[in-house]
């Protein structure tokens, strides 16, 4: 340990250094999982935040004056009971130094030694078993010599309480006092067998504000005026179980009386063309009121094109001909702005693959969530309807008939239902279709038989036991090269489950088609759930598809950041909840091979034709297109296309013939619109 000056140590001395705790996201999961508290982000009593030895986690490091009563004091969220608390530290010197642990200001560890680790760069751990209170906790490690205390990395929490009972769903949720750009929420108490630690305030399945327990009235200042939002209330517990979520409450916030428009877009520019689509980016406006809603892109005098982003791709234009752009922006009060510069683009002569084009409607349907095509050359395809339970049967021509419905289907009001579906790859002798579908207790996948133009009426489970929540159940199936069953799992908004191997959620598993568990997986020799897990980390993932080297390509949804479409390893951690994309705590994590904002993507369904990646937005309503590199380790810049023009996408799938299918699923926020059927199914062509 180095010694500091005597002015850093006095000034340190003299006050406590005093860091509001960012906890380490979420709790731990309801089968203890362990739970990580930086160091640096805690209380530090005479000692000081520094980076100078390599190889700690998180942005730094404690290094204790040395002197008796130097203490780091951790905040932490916990079960009532035993806990396990790691300590990860180094010792350059040869001289153990002990450390007591209080736990509320009473002891709980005295006198526990930590002896040198050989350098300041070699990091070692060690544990004692606590006893905490449930809820909130202070753990504080304190220096009994005049040494001081070794350099604290990280504290790492695991409790050992066997709470696996969720609270139950906060009621009676109401807005009210709802203004441009806030809202107030109030909702009655859930309860626990053991104690309420926090609500989340959720839109969607991105989380608005969190309150702690004692709060049941919260009012949420950063909405966006013009805007329509849906709002529930989910509970958690301090072993980390989250309850289901409350009642919805609907509400858009008014204009906020702004009639300036924001600033013209600036630098319009072509940045690709084929036969048949440019490819346009532009600089960002500006607006008094702090928001951009979108931008509306203008051939000629026609609107081609509404995105979020500042990037888009105009496809199904002619070859060899020339074409003009400009772009405006739009302020959350619908305030326009004056045109861009104008751009014109002459199309090529020849087509140079991978931007696809509009082709031809196929169908309508309420809410298409998964297509797979059937092998008999036919054309057609089943379709999963998601809140309906049904599935369809859907020519190349558009003609639809209603198959039948997967049996205890049900919805979460949210995000569940009868979600991904996929074909055995001996569909042509067993006649097996699995579904990924929502039932009164858990996600489950179950396979039917489809023969002879006629689905069965009952289901047989492969794997159940996924739990369940209005939003982030995942859903995507799909066979790959190796014959197995894969299927992407969202974290049921439990984010201690995707580190829990022992949970099936927030992973993407692999399964054989019978339902047991291959015998390479990963991690087979842990047994139970840990058997399935193919890789894990995930929030919410949903595509998945495999590339023309076997490599598993899948895309998930982030929380209010950043989206991502990942590589998949075997056994590969992707490490949500403690990094969401390339932000957070991502050391010893896969990173992702392209990020978006979590408003321009949304990334549902993915397909891969000739190494090109097709990603179907729900978020930013678009299509984003993007190819493998050469070495198949990563991707070029990615390209929009369709901004706008059918709302909300959710999958892509490749047809037999070459072209692909693009499904919308507008309306699907609160357990969709069963009764309307208002989404499309199209076709889309390559030059």
């Amino acid at each position: 340990m180095t010694r500091r000056s005597f002015r850093r140590a006095l000034l340190s001395g003299l006050s406590a250094v005093a860091v509001t705790l960012a906890l380490a996201p979420l709790t731990p999961s309801a089968t203890a999982a362990a739970t990580d508290y930086q160091a640096e982000n805690a209380t530090i009593s005479q000692g000081v935040v520094e980076s100078n030895h390599a190889g700690y986690t998180g942005t730094g490091f404690v290094n204790y004056d040395n002197l008796v009563g130097s203490y780091v004091e951790w905040t932490v969220t916990a079960p009532a009971g035993p806990a396990d608390v790691t300590l990860r530290y180094a010792n350059g010197t040869t001289a153990a130094r002990p450390l007591d642990f209080t736990v509320n200001g009473v002891a709980g560890a005295v006198g526990i030694t930590f002896p040198g680790t050989g350098a300041w760069t070699t990091w070692a751990t060690k544990t004692v078993r606590l006893t905490l209170a449930a809820g909130t906790n202070t753990i504080r490690a304190r220096a009994t010599t005049a040494d001081g205390g070794p350099n604290a990395d990280k504290l790492t929490v695991t409790p050992t309480s066997d709470d696996t009972t969720p609270p139950s769903a906060p009621g009676n949720l109401a807005v009210s006092n709802i203004k441009s750009n806030a809202a107030t929420f109030t909702w009655t108490a859930a309860t626990d067998n053991v104690s309420v630690v926090r609500y989340e305030i959720n839109r969607g399945g991105n989380v608005l504000k969190v309150v702690d327990a004692n709060t049941l009235s919260a009012t949420v200042d950063t909405l966006t005026s013009n805007t329509a939002y849906d709002v529930s209330i989910g509970a958690f517990d301090a072993a980390g179980n989250a309850s289901q979520q409350s009642n919805v409450v609907a509400f858009t916030t008014p204009p906020s009386g702004d009639t300036q428009p924001p600033t013209a877009p600036g630098n319009l520019r072509a940045t690709s063309t084929t036969s048949n689509s440019v490819g346009l980016a532009w600089n960002a406006s500006t607006d008094n009121s702090g928001g951009i809603a979108g931008y509306d892109v203008y051939q000629g005098t026609a609107k081609v094109s509404t995105t979020t982003s500042l990037t888009t791709t105009i496809t199904n234009l002619t070859p060899n001909t020339q074409y003009s752009f400009t772009v405006k922006a739009r302020d959350p009060d619908g305030n326009a702005s004056a045109a861009s510069n104008t751009v014109s683009v002459q199309t090529s002569s020849t087509g140079t693959g991978g931007i696809p084009g509009y082709d031809r409607d196929i169908a309508k349907v309420d809410l298409g969530w998964s297509v797979a095509f059937l092998p008999d050359g036919s054309g057609s395809a089943l379709v999963t309807e998601r809140d309906r339970f049904e599935v369809l049967l859907v020519t190349s021509t558009g003609q639809k008939t209603t198959l039948g419905k997967v049996p205890g289907a049900v919805t979460t009001t949210g995000e569940g239902g009868l979600l991904g579906l996929a074909l055995s790859p001996t569909f042509s002798t067993d006649h097996w279709v699995y579904f990924y579908h929502t039932a009164a207790n858990d996600n489950r996948i179950v396979r039917m038989k489809y023969e002879n133009g006629v689905l069965a009426t009952t289901s047989s489970p492969v794997l159940t036991g996924l739990a369940k929540n209005r939003y982030h159940n995942g859903g995507r199936l799909r066979f790959g090269p190796d014959g197995k069953l894969y299927a992407s799992v969202g974290d049921a908004k439990n984010s201690g489950n995707s580190q829990n191997r022992g949970s099936l959620n927030g992973k993407i598993l692999r399964i054989n088609p019978d339902g047991t568990p291959p015998s390479d997986n990963p991690f087979i020799s842990e047994g139970g759930n840990n058997r399935y897990v193919w890789a894990l980390g995930f929030r919410n993932p949903q595509g998945l598809a495999w590339d023309s080297r076997g490599q598993l390509w899948s895309t998930e949804f982030g929380e209010n950041s950043q989206d991502e479409l990942n590589l998949i390893q075997k056994g590969g951690n992707y490490g949500w909840p403690a990094c969401e994309g390339t932000i957070g705590d991502c050391g010893g994590f896969i990173a992702p091979k392209r990020t978006w904002s979590t408003s321009q993507a949304g990334p549902s369904g993915v397909e891969i034709v000739n190494d090109w990646i097709y990603i179907a937005g729900v978020t930013g309503r678009q299509l984003w297109v993007t190819q493998i590199n050469a070495a198949g380790n990563g991707v070029g810049t990615p390209q929009a296309v369709f901004s706008g023009r059918w709302g909300r996408l959710r999958s892509i799938t490749k047809t037999p013939d070459g072209a692909l299918w693009l499904t919308s699923t507008n309306d699907d926020m609160n357990g969709g619109t069963p009764s309307g059927i208002d989404n499309v199914i199209v076709r889309l062509k390559f030059p």
